[in-house]
């Protein structure tokens, strides 16, 4: 049997973060540690507040050849010139989301803790699908993504996962023979040195 390969870190950004110091802050982190993907996951709704932010992660991103997606606003994505979308409304977007931008676009979907859900955004063209939270987390409703689901799934769907919400050191070292990816987020922005956070788990993967 070969042995799983390490998953990879998807990183999500803050809800909010100052334009001026975030960009530069990202940079470091993405220089240290090898990252697949960035959602642009912000709390705030106001478009010209995203498009700022979306610029300039975008920058920081496309340099590194790091994908970036924005969550749940297909049209921004589009404008700005963003590699894909993550949708949160379990798998109800995904469909239409997939039609309206092609078959070249990152279209990703966060299913919570149901598996039913999961197959279904699967089913309608996700390029990925996100479970969670794995630990203690304001994520979704609040239902722990439990290791039977990521188990299940490893063994019986091909579509990529992603493990995000609520991440430990202990977590992850159990989580990682069964995901393709970490979501990874305030884990890391709310310590003092998120390069020094992420790199304890990324250890703690192997």
């Amino acid at each position: 049997m070969d042995s799983p390969e390490k998953p990879q870190i998807y990183l999500i950004t803050p809800p909010s973060f100052e334009l001026g110091q975030f960009p530069d802050q990202l940079a470091k982190v993405l220089d240290s540690t090898d990252v697949a993907c960035l959602r642009l996951d912000l709390a705030s709704r106001d478009e010209d507040t995203l498009s700022r932010a979306a610029d300039a992660l975008r920058e920081v991103t496309h340099a590194r050849d790091v994908a970036i997606v924005i969550s749940d606003h297909q049209i921004l994505a589009e404008r700005l010139g963003l590699d894909g979308v993550h949708l949160t409304d379990s798998a109800r977007s995904v469909r239409a989301t997939r039609k309206a931008m092609g078959a070249d676009t990152i279209v990703g979907s966060f299913c919570g803790a149901s598996n039913h859900d999961g197959i279904s955004a699967a089913e309608a063209g996700a390029d990925y699908v996100s479970f969670g939270p794995v630990g203690t987390s304001g994520l979704g409703d609040g239902a722990i993504a439990d290791l039977d689901l990521f188990k299940w799934w490893s063994e019986m769907i091909e579509v990529p996962m992603v493990a995000e919400g609520g991440l430990t050191e202990d977590l992850v070292r159990t989580v990682s023979p069964f995901t393709d990816f970490f979501g990874v987020g305030d884990e890391i922005w709310r310590d003092e040195n998120p390069v020094a956070a992420l790199q304890r788990l990324t250890a703690a993967m192997s």
